[in-house]
């Protein structure tokens, strides 16, 4: 429909305004009318009258309504157009379907995102086109660049993740975004800081905590959505390798070159807030990944009780995994491999049921893959049907990554949420079948 009417479109709380501006406008002229004596009834059965004896009453009627409408209608939005000093007539045609995107996302399931790293705020980008109601529960095991040197030197949560996450869920073209992700080029003590990262660190030193800080912050860039810590302890990775060897700390363990086959932190329970919990619980549609394995996905299920919830929620569940192996994490992992490793940290952390449904995969890599990957012994994830189907999960394929002209491999937000609500909407139709 034309974006001029989209005012009229039901479900935007606009119309039982105008009803209401009606009423009272036509109460009051009643009122003074009768106030004064100008007997309104008598002049306006004595106009009506004359206008019916040259104009048939049906056709006259329309008129003065259709005209009456338009008239109070066109009234209405310019009054509020004044108010809010919108110029140009684009802007005022965009809000229109602002308020009609913002209903229509306002009424989208309730999504809740597990992750870290750039693989979560990448799904972000994608989802907040779906729906409003999202929540982002994010890892806080970083301690390495900005937000290592942050949570050492002021003792707080790192921000980096955070940070990704609340600009993700903000308008992409917004300067204030812009400035959030604006990192320090130079500056003897912020060189390699971004201004996202200092801005929460200043917002939790006012606010007296990180989970106040994060709120405050999400308010400056209006985001869709929330974004919620996993835990709000102190939480250190280790994780013990396939010769016996065990390495300490999150950017320490890629580095370590070896095979993880057990991942832990310290203290050993880290507690989660309890709004994270209550959104698992309350969610039509939990989504983990994708990211990295060990350290963005994994480390959010130790935190006690979150494996639990997500396993014992009545939502629709899926994994999206990584379309490249990542050297010095998951060297040679196939498909079900990155499924045994969620589901054994899930057991190991309380989860007595099935972790996630469905796992979505790429299904299209560029022709021209760089050698660069090869280079790092970063290779595509293979995709072994056969045991993923024996673990009862369900594979979904789809195209998800961007295209390029270098051979580059990058999730696109937009095919990853695609494919992802197609499957939710499918389930869905399955069950009410």
């Amino acid at each position: 429909m034309p974006k001029g009417t989209l005012w009229l479109v039901p479900g935007l709380k606009l119309k039982r305004w105008f009803a209401l501006i009606i009423l009272g406008s036509v109460l009051a002229a009643v009122g003074v009318t009768i106030l004064f004596k100008l007997e309104p009834i008598y002049f306006l059965i004595k106009y009506a009258k004359k206008l019916f004896h040259t104009v048939q009453p049906e056709i006259a009627g329309i008129i003065l309504i259709v005209s009456g409408a338009v008239i109070f209608l066109k009234a209405w939005q310019e009054t509020n157009f004044s108010f809010m000093d919108i110029k140009g007539q684009r802007n005022r045609k965009a809000m229109g379907e602002a308020l009609y995107r913002r209903m229509k996302l306002n009424h989208g399931p309730k999504i809740v995102a597990i992750g870290g790293g750039t693989g979560l705020s990448t799904l972000l980008k994608g989802i907040k086109r779906l729906t409003n109601n999202i929540t982002a529960i994010v890892t806080v095991g970083d301690d390495g660049g900005s937000s290592g040197r942050l949570r050492e030197e002021m003792g707080i949560l790192p921000p980096g993740d955070i940070r990704n996450c609340i600009a993700a869920l903000a308008d992409d073209d917004d300067i204030v975004t812009k400035l959030f992700q604006y990192r320090f080029k130079t500056g003897e003590g912020i060189k390699g800081h971004s201004f996202g990262n200092l801005f929460i660190t200043a917002m939790s030193a006012i606010c007296g905590d990180m989970e106040s800080a994060i709120k405050e912050s999400s308010k400056v860039l209006l985001i869709r959505g929330r974004v919620l810590p996993a835990t709000v302890d102190d939480m250190r990775l280790i994780a013990k390798m396939e010769d016996g060897s065990v390495v300490k700390g999150e950017s320490n363990i890629p580095e370590a070159g070896k095979r993880i086959v057990d991942l832990s932190c310290e203290p050993l329970t880290c507690n989660p807030t309890k709004e994270v919990i209550d959104a698992i619980y309350g969610a039509d549609l939990i989504i983990l990944g994708p990211g990295s394995l060990y350290t963005s996905i994994i480390p959010n299920l130790l935190v006690k009780g979150i494996a639990e919830a997500v396993s014992n929620s009545h939502a629709a569940k899926i994994y999206v995994c990584n379309v490249m192996t990542q050297p010095g994490e998951t060297d040679n992992y196939s498909v079900s491999d990155h499924i045994r490793a969620l589901f054994r940290h899930a057991v190991k952390s309380g989860a007595n049921k099935k972790l996630f449904d469905a796992v979505l995969v790429n299904d299209f890599l560029p022709s021209n893959l760089t050698k660069k990957y090869e280079e790092k012994d970063s290779l595509p994830v293979e995709e072994d049907t056969g045991a993923v189907k024996e673990m009862g999960v369900e594979l979904v394929r789809a195209k998800l990554i961007e295209d390029n002209k270098d051979g580059l491999v990058r999730h696109d937000p937009k095919r990853v949420a695609k494919a992802i609500y197609v499957w939710y909407r499918k389930r869905g139709s399955k069950k009410q079948c």
